[in-house]
């Protein structure tokens, strides 16, 4: 991989560039490679582990030799004090590339050969069922080996060895209870489908007392780019890779893993850059399959989404979401409160639930030819049931409320009166032409603004208020002409948008269809929407020659 002769990702090369850094500074860092452990735990698949499936089924498991590398990797470091080096390990890789193999060996080494005395190891999934179905693989491969069948008992889906504690059984964050538990080996597949990090958090905590307790997961990307526990590991990780060793605070010994996937700089259909995701190309991964999946793909949405995070290991955002992530991103330019003071702009305000998040936008149009329009988003929710809200809906408010990008509110309602004082100091430190607002729970506060001096203009969420402004929205953020600081609320929402059309390609923003919160783009077109009525269409957007209609 190293000398080139090898094609792999960016991830990949600097996962392996790590562990040869390590091996020239292991003395210095308090690392010990001991190969002897690593041919031990690689010695287990081909001696005692037999495919049960396909034409392999009754064979001796081979790895590849990708597959070897990072099993030596995790198995062969340890901490000078004896403990191993890598307590959770987590490995991305496309699917088909023998992850159910590879799993049911690791978890069967872990409960069976690793010398760990009353070893609990689990497969772990969000549901019981769930697991079992993962935890199958290894019950297989027992019946297949006729070493494993000797040793190892198999009662209801549980493994376990007469005369010993140990036992490796499936086990579901819908347990009945999952105290107790004693955790040297934990197998978690498909991390991405995990909703929270609940049953994470609960393995992670029950191995404390281990001296080399092991918790591997392993993954396809997913759509959920915000707020999933498997983001978050993966994001740590890649963190790690890419500090390779210049920052000491940023190093964690104990986390390891490997990310297979494309480069951003990639073709997705040129397919001699299918190996990065693909590392078993070849031989469980065969080329003509992937070709008549890209050939789909190309012609098919939803067969694209899938063909990217399945085939190719690239997250996305949902399969029928308006708002491309990638293209959004491109308007990360930053917005700068201060050099806005006294700028023409418009407000978009969606109260929504007062329960939930409230969002008040605002929207610079450009004062020169070519500049972008600038966009301030604020979002408000109720303080009191925030870290609710964060389990429900999978992402840290609370977090997002630290970092200065949401205003907690006092209390379990969202109190209007904090959002009043912000629009009306906004609106003494920019010139606020006028807001468009949802007209749902915002009566009150509406006629308030009204009083104070503002101009509302109550906005019914039609096509007939909001088509010309979402489909203009789409336009500045393709030809990149919309700055938002990569404001972190506003780029969830962004998104989550699923837009609802209609016979005549009219279309706009639907919360009911939309997967989590859209508020603040909701507001963002209705701001449009403003900016677009109030001004003659060629001073702002060449794209309309008429007045929309309010």
């Amino acid at each position: 991989m190293l000398e080139g002769r090898i094609k792999v990702g960016r991830y990949v090369r600097l996962a392996v560039e790590r562990h040869f850094r390590d091996l020239q500074q292991q003395e210095a860092r308090g690392l010990l490679w001991r190969p002897e452990k690593a041919a031990h735990a690689l010695g287990f698949f081909p001696r005692y582990c037999r495919h049960f499936e396909g034409e392999w089924a009754g064979q001796e498991v081979v790895l590849a030799p990708w597959q070897a590398f990072w099993i030596a990797v995790e198995f062969g470091w340890y901490n000078r004090n004896g403990r191993r080096r890598f307590r959770t390990f987590y490995e991305e890789v496309a699917r088909k590339n023998g992850k159910s193999t590879k799993l049911a060996g690791l978890g069967l080494y872990l409960f069976a050969a690793d010398k760990e005395a009353g070893a609990q190891v689990y497969t772990a999934a969000t549901k019981l069922e769930q697991a079992k179905i993962t935890h199958a693989a290894a019950e297989m491969m027992v019946a297949k080996s006729p070493a494993l069948r000797q040793l190892v008992q198999n009662h209801k889906n549980k493994l376990w060895i007469p005369g010993t504690a140990n036992k490796f059984i499936p086990l579901g964050a819908d347990a009945k209870t999952l105290d107790g538990l004693n955790v040297h080996g934990a197998i978690i597949d498909e991390l991405h489908a995990h909703p929270s990090r609940g049953l994470w958090d609960v393995i992670d905590t029950g191995r404390g007392s281990r001296r080399r307790s092991v918790m591997h997961a392993i993954t396809t990307a997913g759509f959920n780019q915000e707020g999933s526990i498997c983001l978050e590991q993966r994001n740590y990780l890649i963190r790690i890779l890419e500090n390779q060793g210049k920052d000491p605070a940023l190093e964690d010994d104990s986390f390891g893993g490997v990310i297979y996937t494309l480069d951003p700089e990639d073709d997705w259909f040129d397919e001699s850059v299918w190996c990065k995701a693909n590392p078993n190309l070849g031989v469980s991964v065969f080329l003509e399959e992937l070709r008549t999946q890209a050939q789909k793909a190309r012609v098919v949405p939803t067969a694209l989404f899938n063909f990217l995070t399945k085939r190719l290991n690239i997250w996305t955002q949902a399969v029928d979401s308006w708002i491309s992530l990638d293209e959004w991103d491109k308007g990360t330019a930053a917005v700068d409160p201060e050099l806005l003071r006294h700028r023409r702009c418009f407000g978009g305000l969606d109260l929504a639930s007062k329960t939930d998040i409230a969002a008040w936008v605002l929207l610079f149009p450009p004062e020169k030819p070519g500049a972008p329009w600038q966009v301030l988003p604020r979002f408000f929710v109720p303080a009191d049931n925030m870290l609710a809200r964060d389990k429900s809906d999978r992402v840290s408010y609370s977090t997002w409320a630290r970092q200065g990008y949401i205003t907690a509110t006092a209390g379990t309602r969202i109190d209007q009166e904090v959002i009043r004082a912000q629009i009306l100091a906004d609106a003494r430190q920019f010139d606020l032409q006028a807001i468009g607002f949802d007209e749902w729970n915002a009566g009150k506060l509406a006629t308030e603004l009204t009083e104070d001096g503002l101009q509302l203009v109550a906005l019914s969420q039609n096509f007939q208020n909001l088509s010309d402004p979402t489909k203009e929205l789409e336009a500045l953020i393709k030809s990149q002409a919309l700055a938002h600081g990569g404001h972190p609320v506003l780029r969830w929402m962004a998104g989550n948008v699923v837009v609802l059309r209609d016979s005549n390609d009219n279309y706009r923003p639907n919360k009911g269809k939309s997967r989590e919160k859209i508020d603040g783009i909701v507001a963002l077109v209705m701001a449009l929407n403003r900016a677009l009525y109030h001004a003659p269409a060629e001073s702002f957007v060449s794209a309309y020659e008429d007045e929309v209609c309010l």
